[in-house]
Formats: C-alpha cells, structure tokens, sequence
C-alpha cells in the first residue's frame, strides 16, 4: 500500500489523545457483530517501534486497534467499528472469528522468549486508561476483558503471567479473585478421570473457554488450566487443578468476592 494511499485511510481516534498510525491489515466485522469483548496482548518483539512497523506492514496481514508503547503512548491503528487482525484462532464462550466481536490492544513486551519483561507502571496506567474508556462505550462488561492466551490456549500465551490484571481490576478494568493460597485438598491431573474431572470441565466451558467436556484430564484440559492459571492464579501456572485452582474458578463464576468494576 503506497504512502498515498495509508494518508487517504487515515481517520479521527476513537480514543482521545492516541496517535495515528494506519494499518491497512483489517476488515468489515462479520454476521452484523459489534464489540462486546476485549483482548489484550503483549507484541512479543524486542521494541515497540518494531511491532509497530510489523503491524502496519501490508505483508504481515496482522493489526489491532491500539498498540500501547513502553512509555504510554498509546497509538490507533485501525478504527474501533472495524474488524483487526490481531486475535486469529480462537473461541470463547461458543464462538469464533473473535476479531468481529472484539476489540485489541497490543502491549510492547518481549514476552516469554526474552524473559517477559516486567510492563512498565506507565504502561500500565495507559493500558488502564484507553481500556476502561473503551470498555465504557461499547458496554462490555468486565468478564469479557480477556487474555490472548483466553480465547486460544495452547497457541497463545500473552500477555502472560507477570501481566498485573490483579491490579487492572482494582482499578475498574477487568475480573480477578484475591485469595490466599488453600493447602490440602485433591489435585486433578493426568490420568485423572471421572466426575471431578468433568465437573472441572464443565465450570471451565462455563466461564467461556473451549474445552471439550469428557471426563478425562488429557492434554486439553491440562493447557486450560495451565491457561486459566496464567490469567488468574499467576504465581501457579502448573496445569494442575488444585484446590485454589478451583476455588477461584467458582468464585469467578458466581461473583463472589470478585474483584470487579461492573455496577
């Protein structure tokens, strides 16, 4: 796409303050879906600067809405009534084509191949910010405020288990359970089967990840939980469903002493 033609498809931010960049790497949401989920990501490039250029760069036919930098700023790629490409595979709660139905937000993070790199505080606030207003005008409520590694476990894993969501929800962006760790009780694992296993399948397909519910704790069931941990149990990311494991789980299912923003 010619510099010509990037200025011509430039457009007003739908959030105040964010820079323009435009990606040419979108399209028009599917099925009549507006947004009523959002997915954050970290980039997974050494800089920001770098995963910008990626995500504008016609050949690599991915985008977001908002890439939010190291130091805050906070830069629109492509509109929010748009569909970006930043989700690709992925389920939630029985649905798929997650880009028509969301909205995306790359955080600039090396991610897990360098370390995963603690986000800066100024990152987070912007992070805060853009979410929380975004979240606001299209109505999505904060269960729906979702990981990358949510929607496609086992293929992502962003933004990982250093992400503060403990502190993204105290702050109104998204749902988290504060509890101290329970010792004793069962663990399920491999080789596990039976009602307990199903039990856990069926809360985990409940809240919204795609997981087939058979009784048996093989290796899909291992990377959702593994998955769910890294979300929201993130000093325990073992795949092993112990007793904290589930009790955040049920908490998150029926709200109670959840943290979250939602009136």
């Amino acid at each position: 796409m010619s510099v010509d033609v990037l200025k011509e498809a430039s457009f007003e931010p739908d959030f105040k303050g964010a820079e323009i960049c435009p990606s040419p790497n979108f399209g028009e949401r599917r099925n009549g879906y507006t947004p009523d989920a959002l997915i954050l990501h970290y980039t997974g490039m050494e800089t920001g600067q770098s995963a910008q250029d990626w995500l504008c760069a016609p050949e690599s036919e991915v985008s977001c809405h908002y890439l939010v930098h190291e130091d805050g700023r906070i830069v629109q790629m492509v509109r929010e009534a748009d569909r970006a490409w930043h989700a690709g595979r992925g389920t939630w709660q029985g649905r798929d084509d997650v880009n028509s139905w969301s909205i995306g937000i790359e955080i600039a993070n090396a991610g897990h191949p360098k370390g995963l790199p603690e986000f800066p505080e100024i990152q987070v606030d912007a992070v805060l910010k853009l979410g929380r207003d975004i979240c606001r005008r299209h109505g999505i409520s904060q269960n729906r405020v979702l990981a990358h590694s949510d929607i496609a476990p086992g293929r992502k894993v962003d933004p990982g288990e250093r992400f503060p969501w403990e502190r993204l929800a105290r702050a109104g962006l998204g749902q988290f359970v504060a509890i101290s760790p329970v010792s004793g009780g069962r663990v399920l694992g491999p080789e596990d089967d039976g009602p307990a296993v199903q039990a856990l399948q069926r809360l985990l397909k409940r809240y919204g990840y795609n997981i087939e519910v058979n009784g048996v704790y093989d290796g899909q069931t291992q990377t959702v939980v593994r998955e769910f941990q890294r979300h929201f149990r993130p000093l325990e990311v073992s795949g092993l469903a112990d007793a904290t494991t589930c009790i955040i789980l049920r908490k998150l299912l029926y709200n109670s002493t959840v943290i979250d923003s939602s009136p």
